[in-house]
């Protein structure tokens, strides 16, 4: 069985990973894009807008608030989710760092 070997990086790493990890499909780019045009979204208007079943899109849901680039909450029959705003902050952040630091580095290659 393999392990993760995620630990034997720094944190600061790990954080970045997990905010990037969580753009990594095209759905939750979409979900985000629609979120930030509203103050909140119920779930059904976010799946009218998506090639996707109810089911695919809760999914993208969850993972999206895991990794904290929203938030949100069930109120009876509907959920309402909204961005982060600080997390995207921090996401903003770590692709500037990542950039800043590579240029910074940069070596002639072949």
């Amino acid at each position: 069985m393999a392990h993760s070997k995620a630990h034997l990086f720094r944190e600061r790493e790990q954080a970045a990973a997990d905010l990037h990890k969580a753009l990594a499909h095209p759905a939750r780019i979409a979900i985000l894009k629609t979120l930030s045009k509203r103050n909140e979204c119920v779930c059904g208007e976010i799946v009218d807008g998506l090639p996707l079943a109810q089911s695919t899109v809760s999914q993208h849901l969850k993972e999206l608030k895991a990794a904290g680039l929203i938030t949100g909450e069930i109120e009876g029959p509907k959920s309402c989710y909204c961005v982060n705003w600080k997390a995207i902050d921090r996401l903003q952040a770590t692709i500037e760092e990542l950039v800043n630091e590579l240029r910074r580095n940069r070596q002639q290659c072949c």
